[in-house]
């Protein structure tokens, strides 16, 4: 199952390794396209990344610090830095390239 990043978790969990943020919001028609591969990916990936959703209505903070206007919006992060972004919806095999992709780099 993804995992809930809020306001007051997300640096913490998001601070080491990689981690795949979806920025979503329930009345979004696309997000819940996207919403079954995140789940998907989260189980495909459990032990090599975290992977989970941030609720744009919930989470204001974590939304404007990464200036997150259109959504859904994935961001891979390595480490705490954003290293990929995919905005709208994607398919799961261009999110595992991303994902590969960032577990790859040499910190």
């Amino acid at each position: 199952m993804a995992f809930e990043f809020t306001d007051k978790n997300f640096d913490a969990e998001s601070a080491q390794g990689v981690a795949v943020v979806d920025f979503w919001a329930e009345w979004c028609g696309p997000c819940r396209m996207i919403g079954p591969i995140i789940e998907e990916l989260a189980s495909d990936y459990e032990d090599k990344a975290i992977i989970g959703k941030v609720n744009v209505d919930d989470n204001p903070e974590i939304s404007m610090k990464f200036g997150i206007r259109s959504i859904p919006t994935i961001l891979i992060l390595k480490d705490g830095e954003v290293v990929d972004k995919q905005v709208g919806v994607t398919t799961k095999n261009k999110l595992a390239e991303k994902i590969d992709k960032a577990l790859m780099q040499v910190a």
